[in-house]
């Protein structure tokens, strides 16, 4: 019974990410594509991060701690994965410009359609014997499109169309999306039971650090860049909280990498990043708070 309903877990996979970027569609308007243009250094400098920054970065420390070659093209593509509607709750609770957050959740989501591909393949090509034939390969981005950008489309559809029931639905599919990611993250450590410490072991680590260089970075590099405060902690958050959810669909799903093994790193980073962010956020009001007492 067990193993059935976890089959039936990794089947309806891409069906619920489908839920949860149809719910992200609810939050959005064709404004916060436009907003980039009121916030062109922040959204650039973030994206620079987000698209560029955070794989190199995520491959050198791929290689630092050494990992097997299936979580190591795992851990790229959670780096590879866009910001999830949780980052944009975390900047509302830590004084973050969530209105940057929402551009910024709202691109690298249609972005992510080439830059995760790209990133996948690469790491494939690098890590695996034969990695280009195991990798995302380019005739799949359809099915990563029609998970990713159809869905937030239908929602944008239906918001525009009708703001109460997009107002209506947005509690439940948010709350949906909890469980969504809840059952991703079982998925994964029920088909991976047998070899779960030894994982942990060669994989907790180096996510942990690539979570906090992620949050680090995210806000960092704009500040250095004269970015405000509430743009950096927007882009912060963004950049440190990852749409694990679609990092472990993808990683699972049969029609497109089909391993477990690479599905790893996202429940594990899955796990992980409600503890750093929350610290995150902490360690930078207070700070903030430091400076406007002084």
């Amino acid at each position: 019974m067990a193993a059935m309903g976890s089959s039936l877990i990794l089947g309806s996979l891409p069906f619920a990410i489908g839920i949860v970027m149809f719910g992200l569609g609810l939050s959005l308007t064709l404004d916060d594509f436009r907003r980039l243009g009121r916030y062109p250094r922040a959204a650039l400098v973030a994206l620079l991060c987000q698209l560029v920054l955070l794989p190199g970065i995520c491959f050198v420390l791929v290689l630092a701690f050494r990992l097997p070659p299936e979580p190591a093209v795992g851990l790229l593509l959670v780096a590879a994965s866009p910001g999830g509607p949780t980052a944009n709750l975390y900047s509302h609770l830590f004084g973050g410009n969530v209105a940057l957050n929402v551009t910024l959740t709202a691109t690298n989501s249609v972005l992510a359609v080439v830059t995760l591909p790209i990133v996948v393949n690469l790491s494939a090509g690098y890590f695996l014997p034969g990695g280009a034939a195991l990798g995302l390969q380019f005739d799949k981005m359809v099915q990563v499109f029609s998970m990713v950008v159809v869905p937030v489309a239908i929602g944008m559809l239906v918001r525009a169309w009708s703001p109460e029931v997009a107002r209506r639905l947005n509690l439940p599919v948010r709350a949906l999306s909890v469980v969504v990611l809840a059952g991703a993250i079982f998925a994964v450590l029920y088909a991976e039971r047998n070899n779960l410490v030894g994982y942990f072991v060669s994989v907790g680590l180096a996510v942990l650090v690539f979570n906090v260089v992620s949050l680090l970075i995210g806000y960092g590099v704009p500040r250095l860049a004269g970015v405000d405060h509430r743009a950096a902690v927007a882009a912060g958050f963004e950049i440190g909280i990852h749409n694990t959810g679609l990092a472990i669909t993808v990683a699972l799903s049969p029609a497109l990498l089909n391993s477990a093994q690479m599905a790893i790193p996202g429940a594990v980073y899955g796990i992980v990043m409600f503890f750093t962010a929350t610290g995150f956020g902490y360690l930078i009001s207070r700070r903030v708070r430091s400076v406007l007492s002084r």
